[in-house]
């Protein structure tokens, strides 16, 4: 995809999701200019497994960015930034070699050595008092119980890859490890690092690692790497990199921050009180706070954010737009719906925007692998309830989209209650803000106007480019807002409130109906 001829500096910054990697070049004011994409296998394992190989990332980052040097060879490229998945973690040696495949954000086969470790005389929601009282007050929260973190995958590969963690020099999130093979520099940041729960983050200015919550935990202080401020320059790119890339010796490579981070700043909500919604793969709530606050009962807490001064507040859902994703896998060879996904998503979209709102009373829970917000219990499953002799297929396509919506309503509600104030307007960024009916649909059932932002597929993308303009000194990240526009308004359909309100109702109640029984049927330790 060509946009002309590019006469002002760029940044390349490389968004690394779940697919693939997709490498954009966006000028130091928040301009998008061109992108590629490069698709990325992930294999599912059982009990929980979700591996990704290192190489295929690598590999897809360089075809990526090739492409579009090749389609702008005289660009004047300033920077490289990554924004990676966030909780996806690779285990390097003393080379910077992966010593085995990276445990991605959804694998949760950690979970028992979590549990054991935050396990207590007297517990509350699975956490023992006296743990909760030691991580709180310096990390914000603690380990979830799902085995999500990045905590958690360290210490799986201890106990159940010891050969591997014997030789680990560095644990790194996936955003550090793409960095470290940039520029060859090994470093954190305190946003990227988070989720491994061993570090104190009181003064935002001095994020630094906790050396007894790593014993309690049981790592080795020595894996994990140094901290660095997310906004500043780490190095430069490696020689034969910038050889490979297609750039010069002389493009810096900037720390960066992972996915949620660099979406806040690539949505433009970047002041107090500004919320967006986010819908990949997964999808989040979130928002910028200046206080330090804990909801241990909903996994909220106030974490670092790419800002030197601000925290953020997120919920995130597991499967969102992956379950939409999931419906087109399933109905192509049913339906002969052959072609790209894009092609797929586009009928779903088509059939769905033929089905009323409540989808005929078919109602869809998108817990596909689990959850992790608003409830943490990796045992949820996704359902269609209500099936019937008349449900057509738009019904179904419209109620994978709506119970996304509810899911995303019930996460909203606990990040508006922790932030203290309605998010109105709420920015939508990710691919599912292309389709103008899901657009309508989250207004509707979430009641709140939904202001889409331009080109809104790069918001990862265009936050990793922003931040690396505030570290090469170009901008400051309060005027951020004004280099995000917004691309169409959607207000809340007034005479459908009741129907969404009994839909999320119904969508709880199911919640409620099931759970006991999911956790039944699909208890890990009895079900490979």
């Amino acid at each position: 995809m060509g946009r002309g001829g590019i006469s002002e500096p760029v940044v390349l910054a490389v968004d690394h999701g779940t697919s693939g990697i997709k490498a954009a070049l966006i000028t130091l004011g928040g301009e998008v200019r061109d992108f590629a994409f490069a698709a990325t296998p992930i294999q599912f394992l059982p009990k929980g497994g979700a591996e990704q190989d290192p190489d295929d990332w690598w590999n897809a980052l360089v075809a990526a960015s090739r492409e579009l040097t090749g389609r702008h060879p005289d660009a004047e490229v300033r920077a490289v930034a990554v924004s990676s998945t966030w909780s996806s973690t690779v285990a390097v040696d003393r080379d910077g070699v992966a010593l085995m495949n990276a445990l991605t954000w959804m694998d949760s086969r950690g979970a028992p050595y979590v549990k054991k470790v935050m396990k207590g005389t007297v517990n509350v929601a699975g956490y023992g008092v006296g743990n909760l009282l030691r991580w709180v007050p310096r990390t914000a929260g603690g380990p979830t119980l799902s085995g999500k973190d990045d905590v958690a995958h360290a210490l799986l590969i201890k106990h159940e890859f010891p050969e591997v963690y014997a030789r680990t020099a560095h644990l790194l999130s996936s955003k550090d490890y793409l960095n470290l093979r940039l520029c060859g520099e090994v470093a954190g940041s305190p946003d990227s690092m988070m989720l491994f729960w061993v570090t104190d983050i009181r003064d935002l200015s001095d994020v630094r690692y906790d050396d007894g919550l790593i014993r309690m935990v049981g790592l080795d202080r020595e894996k994990l790497p140094p901290l660095r401020p997310s906004a500043s320059i780490l190095g430069t790119l490696r020689p034969t990199v910038a050889e490979e890339l297609g750039l010069s010796g002389d493009v810096k490579v900037v720390v960066g921050s992972p996915d949620h981070q660099s979406a806040l700043v690539g949505s433009g909500a970047v002041r107090d009180g500004q919320g967006h919604l986010y819908v990949g793969t997964s999808s989040w709530v979130q928002c910028p706070v200046r206080f330090k606050k804990t909801d241990v009962l909903h996994s909220i807490a106030s974490l670092p954010s790419a800002m030197p001064d601000r925290y953020q507040a997120v919920n995130e859902q597991d499967v969102a737009g992956g379950a939409l994703a999931a419906l087109a896998d399933l109905a192509a060879p049913l339906a002969g719906l052959g072609g790209p996904a894009e092609d797929r998503f586009g009928v779903l979209d088509r059939l769905a925007a033929e089905s009323r709102p409540g989808a005929g009373g078919l109602i869809a829970t998108p817990w596909l692998n689990g959850e992790r917000t608003p409830v943490d219990d990796p045992h949820l499953r996704g359902a269609l309830v209500g099936l019937s002799t008349t449900t057509t297929a738009g019904d179904v396509a419209r109620a994978v989209m709506e119970g996304v919506a509810c899911n995303t309503r019930w996460a909203l509600g606990h990040v508006e209650s922790f932030a203290g104030t309605l998010f109105d307007p709420l920015r939508f960024v990710g691919g599912g803000a292309r389709s103008d009916l899901w657009c309508q649909i989250f207004a509707d059932v979430l009641d709140r106007p939904i202001h889409r932002v331009v080109d809104p597929m790069q918001a990862n993308a265009r936050g990793a480019a922003l931040i690396a303009a505030v570290a090469l000194g170009e901008l400051q990240f309060d005027d951020i807002p004004d280099r995000v526009p917004v691309d169409q308004h959607f207000h809340p359909d007034p005479t459908q409130r009741s129907r969404h309100d009994d839909l999320y109702g119904a969508f709880r109640d199911l919640h409620r109906a099931t759970k006991g029984w999911f956790r039944k049927r699909f208890d890990r330790s009895a079900h490979s």
